[in-house]
């Protein structure tokens, strides 16, 4: 269990970095930032996937096809989505919203989870009390650091695209773990790798479609296909593509066969934590007192139930 931890923590202080992409290529649109990350992912997973290539052939079409859903929803569209949010309305309010997940994903989890599984009703509603009062203080921080005014589509394109984000991200969390835990002869590397073959194919013909299709929606004064500074874009889309694709995915995929449901979900919660660290580096600032209580808060909701999991193994 403590190894389960510990992996899921890495892949959120990984996943975390995902939110400072799109500020250093603002000018790439989203969908062309998704493809390009998930094509260097597909890319690095093609030498690993050689090596493990007996358990893939033991994969049955049914796995690649939950592959395949898990890539598209949980992947590109989920990316596509985060980016433009990010792009449309700031990091604050993307963030604000993204932060939500570990919440939505604890209730959910405990809802779904078997009974016997279920944490204990006062541990449960302590740790969401504290999560909620955590995310309600970064997001009153956020919001209030946000100057700039907003058309009033503009504003509300951005939220609803956050929100499909947070959607899909948290199906992916639940039928990837879903999946891992009915197939435990499968190991994640092998699932991570799994996902990065089907990604490849998905990717390039998203990323060509773009170049071809959609070049007259593009500026013109955007060199495709690589944009303006292809040497940073490519650079960007391999360090992405690896910490956070197949080396987040791959540590999510040891943490989710090891851990319950019910913890996997609030454990979540430091890529929320871990983003909003990278941003104020970024940013060049202090995080603000509300950030360190809520940061205080969300990590006191998530020990509260990692607590009550050790005393009841």
């Amino acid at each position: 269990m403590i190894l389960g931890i510990a992996f899921a923590v890495i892949s959120g202080l990984l996943w975390g970095l995902i939110f400072i992409g799109p500020l250093l290529i603002p000018e790439y649109p989203s969908v062309l930032q998704a493809s390009g990350r998930y094509i260097a992912f597909g890319l690095i997973s093609l030498p690993l996937s050689w090596y493990d290539r007996a358990r893939l052939r033991k994969l049955l079409l049914k796995d690649w096809l939950e592959a395949i859903k898990l890539v598209l929803t949980g992947h590109l569209v989920y990316y596509t989505c985060l980016t433009s949010a990010i792009q449309r309305v700031g990091v604050p309010i993307s963030t604000a919203i993204i932060g939500t997940l570990p919440l939505m994903l604890t209730v959910t989890t405990h809802i779904i989870s078997p009974n016997e599984q279920k944490l204990p009703n006062h541990t449960f509603m302590i740790s969401l009390f504290l999560m909620g009062i955590g995310l309600l203080c970064v997001n009153i921080s956020e919001l209030r650091s946000e100057f700039f005014i907003l058309n009033i589509w503009q504003y509300a394109s951005g939220i609803i695209l956050a929100i499909i984000s947070v959607l899909c991200w948290a199906w992916y969390a639940l039928r990837n773990a879903h999946w891992l835990k009915t197939h435990p002869h499968n190991k994640p590397m092998t699932w991570a790798n799994a996902q990065g073959i089907v990604t490849l194919p998905l990717s390039c013909l998203v990323y060509f479609f773009v170049c071809i299709c959609c070049s007259d929606l593009i500026q013109d004064e955007f060199a495709l296909p690589f944009g303006p500074r292809p040497i940073f874009f490519i650079f960007l889309m391999v360090l992405i593509g690896f910490c956070c694709s197949w080396l987040g995915t791959f540590f999510w995929n040891e943490a989710s066969q090891r851990l319950p449901t019910t913890l996997i979900g609030p454990l979540i919660v430091v890529e929320t934590v871990a983003g909003l660290i990278y941003s104020c580096i970024h940013r060049k600032l202090w995080p603000s007192p509300l950030i360190l209580i809520g940061m205080l808060l969300l990590i006191s909701g998530v020990t509260c139930i990692m607590q009550i999991r050790k005393n009841t193994h």
